[in-house]
């Protein structure tokens, strides 16, 4: 390999680390006309219930084959979202069981039981009560930790109004109606009236409707988003806030800042506001005109702490300061009847998301609600990686149909990508050759010229010239593979049809976090709590191609300094990657490792065809 080539290489893998590992991930902000406070929480006056909200909270679920809605009387809201696992029975679910749900079974059972506390519901056309199952579910939002003293506030629930004036959250509604997929609450003081109604809406998945009524006071409220569960992928967590507006002519999704405190928005009018955590969350789309603004909101980790705190918390593996939740809130129109909204809440898949978008689109009006706009793509380069990414899973998706398996969809991807490449790669290797074929030559104009650097540069570029070759050149094509590089990475922080796929069972069980051979308790500097073997056997593919790409002595005797410099490289290179990326999610891995195994391959054939061309000449 060309010294050149090598130095480029380290350069280029030590960028790439600071990249994802140092830098925060680019932001965009919304570019509409606006004006945003941060704000302090406002000092609300005392709220005194009446005698109809005085009570208990209770829970109350409806369920189908795509949620787990859990309701509390407090605040008429969600408490909990509950998304069950695909399995043989349910196969419409698309959620993936992964190590996390594995591990909080096992280390705090009763966090992992969906719902957490008894419920009632509408069953063989009446109301009966039932306790929570253990496992089954995912929970799409933080919910209250059982063992933890502190009771979360009922403002973190989904879908609650809470009001800049009173208490309102914490209101004790009463249920009014419960039938299999619908739910109605009402509520009703001295000041005001509300009327909440839930409704599963069969025409799509993870989708269900809801409807406000308010009568009285009913200035300054605000419908909240709750605040969806963490999600890693190489340990990384990455939320994502959008709203939906049209401007210009056209409808805009903008990806919003993450708040520090409480920021509120007020002369833009959003269609919809999407509340995520990279791979799932809730859209709330207001189907009748709302305000202007809308509020997005910093949660403190330990005021609402993540379920990750639950793996072994004596070793702090995921501390709940670590990671902060945020919510948003659309107005609610102050003296009206009422006022329907929409609610998408699960899985930002591809599919799923297009499927919602057809049934609610209106060909005639050429209405579009665009839902596939929530998904987002994460990292420092995303604006470059993005479309690279969304290549990628197009034709992913094309294996992904004929050997339905993701595993297998990265092999084949990168087997196509190496082909698209082969041109430049073999480029790339051309130039390797020829250098190697006037190493002597190089190694006279440097021993010649020792003691005169300006005249030995002169000799090597007259040198380059002669025999046509350019160092530089032979390393321009590895920026081309670049993009696509990054393109994987970030498609397996965004894609949740990845999320837990399985490809080799027991050892590759999620194809977005890092392969598990086995794993125990203690953390260990730079390891973890897990062995990953898949990094350790793609570096030392890199080592046997940096093998093969090596350049070999030209002459017997010991080795120039030059050539010691190359060998220790050719094995410190493999080192650096390996180190890289071992907290990599295993599709990334794969990917790489099937690259150089491909390179291997390509390398293989033109040391073929050159040996036959040296032949015949």
């Amino acid at each position: 390999m060309d010294k050149r080539t090598i130095i480029f290489i380290i350069l280029l893998a030590a960028s790439f680390y600071v990249m994802q590992f140092i830098f925060p991930p680019a932001k965009p902000t919304v570019q509409a006309t606006k004006t945003i406070t941060q704000e302090k929480p406002q000092e609300r006056r005392e709220y005194t219930p009446d005698i109809a909200q005085k009570g208990k909270e209770s829970f109350y679920v409806i369920e189908n084959d795509f949620q787990q809605l859990v309701f509390s009387t407090r605040g008429g809201a969600l408490s909990e979202i509950n998304l069950p696992f695909k399995t043989k029975q349910n196969q419409e679910s698309v959620v993936n069981e992964i190590d996390f749900d594995r591990d909080i079974v096992e280390k705090s059972r009763p966090n992992a039981t969906f719902p957490l506390n008894t419920y009632q519901t509408f069953e063989d056309g009446k109301i009966v009560e039932k306790k929570g199952v253990l496992s089954g579910y995912y929970p799409l939002l933080r919910r209250q930790i059982i063992g933890r003293e502190e009771i979360i506030s009922s403002s973190f629930y989904a879908l609650n109004i809470v009001s800049d004036q009173d208490d309102l959250e914490n209101a004790i509604y009463k249920v009014v109606r419960l039938e299999k997929d619908l739910i109605e609450f009402e509520l009703e003081t001295s000041n005001r009236r509300v009327v909440k109604t839930y409704q599963f809406a069969p025409e799509a998945p993870y989708t269900f409707d809801m409807s406000v009524s308010l009568e009285g006071d009913s200035k300054n409220l605000w419908l909240t988003s709750g605040v969806p569960e963490v999600e890693l992928t190489s340990g990384r967590y990455s939320p994502a806030l959008k709203i939906r507006t049209y401007r210009k002519q056209k409808n805009v999704v903008d990806q919003l800042t993450l708040p520090k405190s409480i920021t509120t928005v007020s002369s833009i009018y959003p269609d919809w506001a999407c509340n995520s955590n990279g791979f799932l969350g809730l859209i709330v789309d207001p189907l009748d005109e709302i305000p202007p603004g809308y509020r997005t909101k910093y949660i403190a980790g330990n005021t609402l702490p993540t379920r990750l705190t639950l793996i072994d918390p004596q070793y702090k593996l995921f501390p709940a300061d670590k990671y902060p939740g945020y919510e948003m809130f659309l107005p609610l129109k102050s003296d009206s009847k009422k006022t329907n909204f929409r609610i998408f809440s699960g899985p930002f898949a591809k599919d799923i998301l297009k499927a919602v978008d057809a049934t609610y689109s209106n060909a005639i009006t050429g209405y579009n609600p665009e839902y596939i706009g929530a998904k987002s793509f994460h990292g420092f380069f995303a604006f470059v990686s993005e479309p690279f990414g969304k290549l990628m899973f197009i034709l992913m998706q094309l294996f992904h149909n004929t050997t339905h398996s993701w595993g297998l969809s990265i092999i084949l991807l990168t087997f196509v990508l190496r082909v698209m490449l082969y041109p430049l790669n073999a480029w790339t290797i051309k130039s390797q050759m020829k250098m190697q074929e006037f190493a002597p030559k190089m190694k006279e104009i440097q021993k010649k010229y020792a003691n005169n650097p300006q005249k030995q540069k002169m000799e090597m570029v007259k040198l380059y010239k002669t025999k046509g070759s350019n160092p530089l050149m032979g390393c321009f094509p590895m920026f081309i593979q670049l993009p696509f590089l990054f393109g994987m990475f970030d498609l397996l922080k965004s894609t949740f049809e990845l999320r837990g796929a399985v490809f080799i069972p027991g050892w590759i069980n999620n194809l977005t976090a890092p392969d598990v051979v086995f794993s125990w308790s203690m953390p260990i500097p730079l390891i973890g709590t897990s062995f990953h073997v898949l990094p350790l056997i793609m570096g030392a593919v890199m080592y046997l191609q940096s093998k093969f790409m090596a350049k070999k002595p030209q002459k017997d005797g010991p080795l120039t300094d030059q050539e010691k410099q190359q060998k220790m490289l050719t094995l410190f290179m493999p080192l650096i990657f390996t180190f890289i990326f071992y907290k990599m999610p295993s599709g990334l891995n794969i990917y790489y490792l099937f690259f150089s195994l491909f390179g291997i391959l390509q390398q293989l054939i033109m040391n073929k065809q050159q040996k036959k061309n040296v032949i015949s000449t």
